[in-house]
């Protein structure tokens, strides 16, 4: 076993919400981590600055959500390297703080998987680290995109399988991507945008810290 298992979940988190939350939750539990590292977007580059809240606000929902979680902690790496917007830079950033030795899990959603081939270097990314591409039960994952020695080293843990996942790439396997089906909320961040621009309650679908932050800076009214 490596020094230290260790999640990635990168995100806009405009608002993070509770699948958010979830999802991290399940993926330290099914791979042991030690811990999930919930990482802000300084600026993603997919996506227009405008239409998305300041930095220091979805940073600091990020922490609110996570203040009672004691396997999740924020990382500021991609708001203080706002200049290295990509994936496979991340990744690196994260090999220089933690070490080789480090056995990383990137998670990421059956919707971004789906288009990792218009990614920067995906190729590089997948290379680079383990992937969990989490998804809602029955949700099929399409795989062809992608070329086939990556193909290869998929395994599908979808269907309720519980086997734990103990393997190292420090001793000289390869990075694997793992498909797990553990959303049971069907939540996203636009939704809640549009519910609060509409003066709806948003407090069964985002931590309570979190529904209170968003009133108190009235974000997302227009």
């Amino acid at each position: 076993m490596s020094e230290l298992r260790l999640g990635a979940f990168g995100g806009t988190f405009d608002p993070i919400h509770n699948g958010h939350i979830q999802v991290a939750r399940e993926v330290a539990r099914r791979f042991w981590l030690d811990r999930v590292l919930m990482i802000p977007a300084a600026t993603p580059p997919h996506k227009n600055v405008r239409s998305i809240a300041d930095a220091h606000h979805r940073h600091a929902m990020t922490v609110l959500a996570t203040v009672d979680e004691p396997t999740l902690f924020v990382s500021t790496t991609e708001l203080e390297a706002p200049e290295r917007p990509y994936t496979f830079e991340t990744i690196e950033q994260l090999r220089n703080l933690y070490g080789e030795s480090a056995e990383l899990f990137f998670i990421m959603g059956a919707d971004s998987f789906r288009e990792i081939d218009t990614w920067r270097e995906p190729v590089k990314v997948l290379e680079s680290a383990n992937w969990v591409v989490v998804t809602r039960p029955g949700h099929e994952i399409a795989t062809t995109h992608l070329p086939e020695h990556l193909r290869s080293r998929i395994i599908d843990l979808r269907g309720g399988c519980e086997r734990p996942i103990e393997h190292t790439a420090a001793s000289g396997e390869p990075f694997f991507t793992y498909l797990l089906d553990c959303v049971s909320e069907d939540i996203s961040s636009t939704r809640i945008r549009k519910m609060v621009c509409g003066r709806q309650d948003i407090s069964s679908l985002v931590p309570q810290l979190v529904a209170g932050y968003v009133e108190k800076y009235e974000l997302y009214r227009r």
